[in-house]
């Protein structure tokens, strides 16, 4: 039988007017110690936050996003951040910000592979 490994999530959202607080879900950063497994996988799609926000300006919602990915990754050219041990980039994510770009609380679960654990999520919680 296959090991269960613990995992942490969180919710990306848009927020495009803070002060009402309203939000549209855009993607999933997945977290797992064990195996070392940190993602952030986005919908590709906004046609949701054109219709309910029109004047908002996807090109600096996409480099945001481009930004959260390439963190999540590791890659070095993200800035200082990405350096960071997997664990301290999954809370630097994850922490509540006031800005256009929030996560939700984080979430735990147990899991056999997170990667199939991250797609179920974000079909279950974006699409």
């Amino acid at each position: 039988m296959q090991e269960k490994h613990l995992y942490e999530y969180a919710i990306v959202r848009i927020v495009p007017c803070v002060e009402r607080e309203e939000f549209i879900n855009v993607g999933v950063i997945v977290y797992c110690r064990k195996p070392a497994f940190l993602k952030a996988s986005f919908t590709q799609s906004y046609s949701r936050l054109q219709v309910l926000f029109p004047a908002i300006n996807l090109q600096e919602i996409e480099a945001n996003l481009y930004a959260f990915e390439q963190i999540a990754a590791g890659n070095s050219e993200a800035g200082v951040i990405a350096t960071f041990d997997m664990a301290s980039r999954f809370r630097w994510l994850t922490a509540k910000r006031s800005t256009i770009v929030q996560t939700s609380a984080v979430h735990p679960g147990f899991c056999d592979n997170p990667a199939t654990t991250l797609s179920h999520l974000i079909e279950q919680q974006v699409l």
